[in-house]
């Protein structure tokens, strides 16, 4: 396993735990409608770290999100809805669908034409 899935793991086992029984109370009364406004300063910080052009802050600020999109996946899978891998799994897809010009060998003469094909793909 690669450090970035040990660490990405390390931190799903910290979100169960302060879920769990015996966790934080506050972070087990959370749901996804009370974390909104975390996540909103969350992403509101980070934009000022990346203003700021601060690779330390930019770290933290980027740790913080990880930390917020992954308590906010666990949430949903406690539901049984879904699960951060089912996440992860959603995206890849899209951003591989939506590349064909990288991961086929369809090619784009510019980028303004990747910019319509994109618009396309996404349209459908």
């Amino acid at each position: 396993m690669t450090n970035a899935c040990t660490n990405f793991q390390k931190l799903q086992d910290i979100i169960a735990a302060l879920r769990s029984p015996d966790g934080c109370p506050w972070d087990r009364k959370q749901t996804a409608q009370s974390f909104k406004s975390y996540l909103i300063e969350e992403v509101h910080e980070l934009l000022e770290a990346i203003d700021s052009d601060d690779p330390q802050l930019i770290r933290e600020e980027l740790g913080d999100m990880f930390f917020q999109i992954t308590f906010l996946a666990r949430l949903y899978e406690e539901k049984g809805l879904f699960t951060v891998a089912d996440a992860i799994q959603s995206i890849s897809e899209k951003m591989i669908h939506r590349h064909p010009h990288v991961f086929t060998d369809q090619e784009v003469e510019s980028e303004e034409a990747q910019r319509r094909l994109w618009n396309k793909l996404k349209a459908n």
